[in-house]
């Protein structure tokens, strides 16, 4: 399902929306160019899940952790990864087997490791208006903005 959102705030909305509807276990992997508003949709995903906690880029820390709702999210950049082996050596199982929500910037970079993930690509087609696509989980049917 492909959305369109016109600000950052849309943006977010949309990733509140499907935050709300996660129950625990998955991974959702991002697909899109810099700046295209992947922290911006993660920032709503969390307020979704109930996080209190201000949500910024995990560029130079490579995951930044996020609790206190009613799951956790663990917020990946795999910019600077170079494969899969590179994740599985910061503890990625470790990281599936809490049951929070795993959300990857950069998946591209370890795709091979998003077996049955959400994808949400970001296109931007202009300084504020996204085309956002959700695929890969029968809860993404039922978001509306």
């Amino acid at each position: 399902m492909t959305y369109k959102t016109n600000s950052s705030e849309q943006t977010e909305a949309l990733g509140e929306v499907l935050g709300r509807s996660l129950r625990g276990g998955e991974v959702i992997a991002y697909l899109g160019d810099l700046g295209a508003g992947k922290t911006a949709f993660t920032r709503g995903l969390a307020r979704g899940l109930g996080i209190p906690m201000r949500v910024t880029s995990p560029t130079y820390t490579v995951v930044n952790e996020y609790s206190g709702g009613r799951l956790e999210l663990f917020h990946f950049d795999m910019y600077r990864l170079g494969s899969s082996e590179e994740l599985f050596d910061i503890g990625w199982e470790d990281y599936l087997l809490r049951g929070g929500v795993c959300a990857v910037e950069w998946s591209e970079n370890v795709w091979d490791a998003m077996e049955n993930a959400i994808t949400v690509r970001i296109d931007k087609l202009s300084e504020e208006e996204r085309a956002i696509t959700i695929e890969g989980s029968a809860l993404c049917e039922d978001i509306e903005l």
